[in-house]
């Protein structure tokens, strides 16, 4: 079944898919040109479980692929690079036919993948993209630039220099700022940086904003896998060498994640900046809606995430590995932005949404995301 899933993951032949498939002696899809689900293996490689985000994910994946009838192998790295690696390793020497990764450093995989295409085994890139390699067959996700982006604007609108529809208010009040991006080694990071960067630049520009520590380089602001205890320890380096330790007036972070907010959050709180934005703390932004972020946003004292909803996501990925089990390829909708350094990798992108206080409940409630009792508790149930 490998063979043929390469195949068609490599050429689009559905049948050559058909052919290999008689050769080797495995079943033949159906008169609908759909192999059986339980001939066939997914390996599903998760970056770690110390967020909520990602067990979120990783769920998902698996629940959704089983109930399509697939065997799922389902994996978490714990951000340790050789782990991953061996787990996947491991899966290909079990007989995966199709990989679903998530990658803890996207240019780490190659021999991995190489190995993976040497026995015709499909990859899907899961959120992050695989780097360097020739390797990877499709690629589901954001619209990372425009989570970017939409991360500025949050920051923005609780600057007051933009309305709740994005347009600007006029304001022309400054406003200090410091700014912080995701991990070095995660692709993610160079659009989420760069959709919030082009959608800052105008008020960088007019002088309305100013990066007070004049920290602006990606490479400078980065937090290395993301993790919150790095994002506090610079937000107290950046108070103590550019804010007095906390006497000078700060307005807002541009944050790329809730756990890196939480971390500048509790940053501000023990530097004296206050325990809520209307007692004093600065605006911050996020993402991921993790549950503990949005009782803060609920609560006044993070002002915003994006809701990234990781069961559309799953639900791409599944349909991905459905397409190649079925002989088929997956359907995309970019084949032109997401350039490996080897090839352009064709791409289901999907839309995400600015999380607010006003909207936690048509967002996040009403969509079964989260329950008001686990918001209330701050703790998924």
């Amino acid at each position: 079944m490998r063979k043929v899933l390469r195949a068609v993951a490599t050429t689009g032949a559905f049948a050559l898919a058909f052919g290999l498939a008689a050769c080797a002696g495995s079943p033949a899809p159906s008169s609908e040109g759909n192999a059986e689900a339980t001939d066939i293996t997914v390996g599903v490689a998760m970056p770690t479980e110390t967020s909520e985000r990602w067990i979120a994910d990783g769920d998902a994946v698996k629940s959704q692929l089983e109930e399509a009838g697939y065997d799922v192998d389902l994996q978490f790295a714990n951000d340790d690079i050789p782990r991953q690696q061996q787990q996947l390793d491991q899966m290909i020497t079990n007989g995966a036919d199709i990989l679903i990764i998530a990658s803890i450093d996207g240019t780490a995989l190659a021999t991995q993948l190489e190995n993976a295409a040497s026995k015709g085994i499909p990859v899907i890139a899961y959120d992050r993209l695989i780097n360097g390699t020739e390797d990877v067959d499709f690629y589901v996700t954001f619209d990372n630039y425009t989570v970017g982006v939409q991360q500025a604007q949050s920051l923005l609108r609780g600057l007051g220099f933009l309305d709740e529809n994005n347009e600007d208010t006029g304001a022309t009040d400054p406003k200090a700022i410091e700014l912080f991006a995701g991990s070095p080694d995660d692709n993610n990071t160079k659009f989420f940086y760069e959709g919030a960067i082009d959608t800052l630049q105008p008020y960088f520009d007019d002088g309305r904003i100013t990066v007070t520590s004049g920290q602006i380089d990606m490479d400078t602001v980065s937090t290395l896998r993301w993790d919150q205890a790095t994002a506090q320890k610079r937000m107290e380096d950046l108070l103590t060498s550019t804010y007095d330790g906390g006497s000078k007036p700060l307005d807002g972070v541009l944050s790329p994640y809730d756990g890196i907010s939480r971390g500048i959050i509790t940053a501000l709180e023990n530097a004296g900046y206050g325990s809520t934005i209307e007692g004093g703390l600065p605006v911050v932004s996020g993402q991921d809606a993790e549950i503990a972020s949005v009782k803060m946003i609920a609560d006044g004292v993070q002002y915003a995430t994006i809701f990234k909803d990781t069961r559309k996501l799953a639900t791409q990925a599944v349909a991905a590995a459905d397409s190649f089990a079925k002989g088929e390829e997956p359907e995309a909708n970019d084949t032109e932005t997401y350039d490996n350094g080897v090839k352009v990798v064709p791409s289901y992108l999907l839309e995400s949404d600015i999380v607010v206080a006003d909207n936690i409940t048509p967002l996040l409630v009403d969509s079964g995301y989260w329950t008001e009792e686990e918001i209330a508790a701050g703790v998924a149930g």
